[in-house]
């Protein structure tokens, strides 16, 4: 039995129609997990360090919809014991992924101009997020050169006000930072 071009068309349109729709669901979906996290909020806190010692910062964290997903964008301000101030800020787009609340960081562009995770293998993080209930996780995987890890996770719980920010950093197993702070929204 011979199909012809004008048997097959209609279910190639078919299949199209459903995977359109399933897509169009599965980001309507993901929009409507972040929608209660996108705001501003900033606040202050006390590192505390593996030594025992804390350190002053500053941070905020500035939280969008985008067309395919949502952005994170944070800024840590850490005032040193001489005066020096130290800032790091970043910034990340979160896609979809087929799992409910789960996204993946699209921190680079392949050739053909799609948003691809890094390689922690060549030493960048590999980052990931979830959104369980009131709850927005981070996550950033680094390998080092001698094969050991270091873990960060920041959640970021809704609060009345803000938000609640845990942020825990563990090298091969061990704690080596820890902050719990309130953001308040601006």
């Amino acid at each position: 039995m011979t199909l012809s071009v004008f048997a097959v068309r209609p279910v190639t349109l078919v299949f199209g129609m459903v995977l359109a729709l399933g897509l169009s669901s599965l980001a309507q979906a993901g929009e409507a997990l972040i929608e209660p996290f996108v705001g501003e909020y900033a606040g202050s806190a006390s590192l505390d360090n593996a030594d025992g010692s804390t350190t002053p910062r500053d941070m905020s964290v500035s939280i969008s919809e985008t067309k395919d997903g949502f952005n994170v964008s944070w800024t840590s301000t850490t005032h040193k014991p001489d005066g020096r101030i130290k800032e790091k800020s970043y910034s990340i787009d979160f896609l979809p992924t087929d799992r409910d609340g789960i996204y993946s960081a699209a921190m680079e562009r392949n050739v053909f101009g799609h948003a691809v995770q890094l390689d922690p293998m060549k030493g960048e993080p590999f980052v990931w997020g979830r959104i369980t209930g009131d709850v927005l996780t981070v996550f950033s995987l680094f390998v080092d050169d001698q094969g050991g890890y270091e873990m960060q996770q920041f959640d970021r719980r809704l609060a009345d006000g803000g938000l609640d920010l845990e942020f825990s950093r563990l090298r091969d197993g061990e704690p080596m930072r820890s902050v719990s702070t309130f953001l308040e929204k601006q």
